[in-house]
């Protein structure tokens, strides 16, 4: 299979020969010939966080349910999906609902592939499929929630340290008070509520769906979700968890290394999305295997 460079004079090939759409063209060509050799329906979904971090709703939103149905719409659904994942997360509701929904179609029966970042609510959506393919370089990331850019766990252990100061020490109060104030009480439970969603709906997609009929399916669940949740452990939201690391927590995980021929097409299909991601206005792309696309784009 063609490596970078090798891409570009294949688009500059098909550029030569009058085709205004030479990217599409050898992007639905490597799309084909993945198909054609996993016999599963694929769906990508492709943000531009990496190329164009400036631009707004590259995150899981809900405008993202349309380009799903489209890209649903005409599909054998007893041949299950493949869906590429390359995104920094976004919304927890909107997940839980793009996960009911793609269940729904292919019968729970998906397998999620990440070339390269599925982070937060990717991640997420990794853990509700039933088997994750990863290579050396892909990374997945922690789950703990953010509320308005804020760790919800932090906050709440952040709160949890200025009490036990100003229990031991009533006048650390006059330090603490600038911080307290910020956090209003409905904050705090919204960052609490958020930690308890997130947990449930992670720890509900790995008993039900990657494992299964597992007769330890509730302890792999919740060891999984406490280690992908953990702040403490993670220390940064943007931490990368790599492919050892994820099949140490016990996540169902593939190396894409493992089938050669399968790791060639994936890796050229993500090379096309990234080549159209930066050298295009597209921001978000969202795409099946037929080539009917929802495309999210500026000048």
């Amino acid at each position: 299979m063609p490596d970078w460079h090798e891409l570009l004079k294949e688009f500059s090939d098909e550029a030569k020969k009058g085709r205004q759409d030479a990217l599409d063209v050898v992007r639905h060509r490597y799309l084909s010939k993945l198909v054609a050799y996993t016999k599963r329906n694929t769906i990508s979904y492709y943000s531009g966080f990496l190329s164009k971090p400036g631009v707004q709703l590259l995150g899981i939103n809900d405008e993202d349910m349309n380009g799903f149905m489209m890209a649903v719409h005409g599909l054998d659904k007893t041949k299950g999906l493949d869906l590429f994942l390359h995104t920094p997360g976004g919304s927890i509701a909107t997940t839980e609902s793009l996960v009911n929904y793609l269940q729904l179609m292919f019968n729970k029966d998906i397998r999620v592939i990440v070339p390269q970042v599925a982070m937060s609510a990717g991640t997420m959506i990794a853990c509700s499929s039933r088997e994750i393919i990863m290579g050396k370089q892909s990374s997945l990331g922690p789950i703990d929630p953010q509320i308005r850019d804020l760790a919800a766990q932090g906050v709440l252990n952040e709160f949890k340290k200025a009490l036990a100061e100003i229990k031991d020490d009533p006048d650390s109060v006059q330090v603490w008070r600038w911080i307290i104030q910020q956090y209003h009480p409905t904050f705090l439970g919204q960052c609490k509520q958020a930690i308890e969603w997130t947990k449930k709906f992670v720890g509900d997609q790995l008993r039900e769906v990657m494992f299964e009929g597992d007769e330890d399916a509730s302890q792999k669940s919740q060891t999984i979700v406490e280690a992908l949740s953990d702040a403490d452990v993670h220390k940064s939201h943007e931490r990368h968890i790599p492919i050892a690391k994820c099949k140490e927590f016990g996540l169902k995980v593939r190396a894409l290394e493992d089938d050669k021929e399968l790791q060639d097409l994936v890796l050229t299909v993500h090379h096309c999305y990234s080549h159209v991601l930066m050298n295009t206005g597209a921001t978000k792309i969202i795409e099946n295997h037929m080539g009917a696309a929802f495309v999210k784009s500026q000048q």
